[in-house]
């Protein structure tokens, strides 16, 4: 057992900057007052939020009044997808949901939902082989009767990146809403909604250095979409709830952060990454990457093992002092491939043994370097005991 343990799972979530919290601090006891009051206290938290408004907005190239607040990517994803559906079929009879089999869960079974218990018509766009969206595909499928369209920007189990701008254009020249999870692509990736072409976007703090709790959903001045959580008339009406005024400060601190130094922290990224696929690639038999080979996020890189248990080996790492992640999900201690990796083509032999390694800020490449050497032996272990079991 390695006596360092190794943090390789920043796609899962990332620890909160330092300034990020230096900032917060201040509001976690002396900004207590209620945004929507209408005395001193209230009306200095109501500054602090629409001060952490505008600095978002600025990020996103949008208006304050497009950026609205909730608790999560998740919520943000739920907002979006049910807010925009329910708004399409009351005002334009639209009861049509195009989304892709390689979504978060957060939108595939709100999706799923939506058709199951709502009446909704849900379709899902063919991906190709690394989990892309081809415009052709869109292109060929939509319709006025779509109520919206959902199309991941970046994946977060293969990292694979999706034409955001080409797709969001075919969206518009139809007037069709368009809404992309951008909620592992914000660290990262350009994040300009007039660029993108996007109508609603999700974003959560957590993914980019910022704390837990606390999630965007941008939502273009015109877009309709009823509130899913009702009550007050907080966040222009359409996010009940009184704002969290410091994981808000620390939301805006973090993507402020994350846009200065976003450059910089890719060169590194890209270089761990690219040791990484190159290895395994080479000196590990019966290894697959998956996802895109190079349009994908800097710092992601992600595979499948042969005749594996994905869960099994991400035990094995963890004993060795790595924290990575598995796209497999066991069931009743029945182990299953992802959706994801079943829509790429993957069957089960492959698809069990499936590993996702991130990097991020405080990676070094000596942490890399050792657990290229780790790897390739926890692989034969596994499949030498797997043998011995059969």
């Amino acid at each position: 057992m390695s006596s360092k343990h190794v943090y390789l799972d920043y796609a899962a979530s990332t620890p909160i900057d330092e300034r990020v919290l230096e900032a917060m601090l201040p509001h976690m006891q002396d900004t207590f007052g209620n945004p929507s009051s209408t005395h001193r206290w209230g009306q200095q938290a109501e500054a602090v939020v629409e001060s952490s408004r505008r600095t978002i907005a600025d990020a996103l190239g949008s208006s304050p009044h497009e950026i609205v607040f909730t608790a999560c990517g998740s919520e943000s994803d739920n907002l979006a997808l049910r807010g925009a559906a329910f708004a399409s079929r009351t005002n334009r009879d639209a009861n049509r949901i195009l989304t892709t089999p390689v979504e978060h869960p957060a939108i595939l079974r709100t999706a799923e939902q939506l058709a199951e218990l709502h009446g909704f018509h849900l379709e899902l766009l063919p991906v190709d082989e690394c989990g892309r969206v081809e415009p052709e595909a869109l292109s060929s499928t939509i319709g006025q009767d779509v109520a919206i369209v959902s199309i991941i920007y970046a994946n977060n189990e293969i990292g694979t990146i999706n034409p955001i701008t080409e797709l969001g254009a075919i969206c518009r020249q139809h007037e069709i809403p368009f809404h992309t999870d951008a909620v592992q692509a914000a660290s990262q990736l350009p994040i300009d909604v007039q660029e993108l072409n996007v109508d609603l976007m999700s974003l959560g703090a957590h993914k980019f250095y910022g704390p837990k709790g606390i999630g965007v959903l941008f939502v273009r001045a015109g877009t309709q979409v009823v509130p899913t959580l009702t009550g007050g008339s907080h966040e222009h009406g359409l996010r009940a709830g009184t704002p969290n005024t410091p994981l808000i400060v620390g939301c805006a601190e973090a993507l402020r952060i994350t846009m200065e130094e976003r450059d910089s922290h890719n060169l590194a990224y890209v270089e761990l990454r690219d040791r990484l696929i190159s290895i395994v690639s080479e000196e590990i038999t019966h290894a697959r990457l998956t996802g895109h080979p190079t349009d994908r996020l800097p710092n992601h890189a992600s595979f499948v093992f042969r005749d594996i248990d994905g869960n099994q080996l991400l035990a094995a790492l963890d004993l060795s002092g790595y924290a990575c992640s598995s796209g497999s999900a066991c069931k009743t201690g029945d182990p299953e491939p992802s959706k994801v990796l079943l829509a790429l083509g993957f069957d089960r032999p492959w698809g069990l043994g499936s590993l996702r390694i991130t990097v991020g800020r405080h990676t070094k490449s000596d942490d890399i370097e050792v657990l290229l050497k780790v790897l390739p032996d926890v692989i034969s272990r596994l499949r030498t005991a797997q043998d011995k079991e059969a």
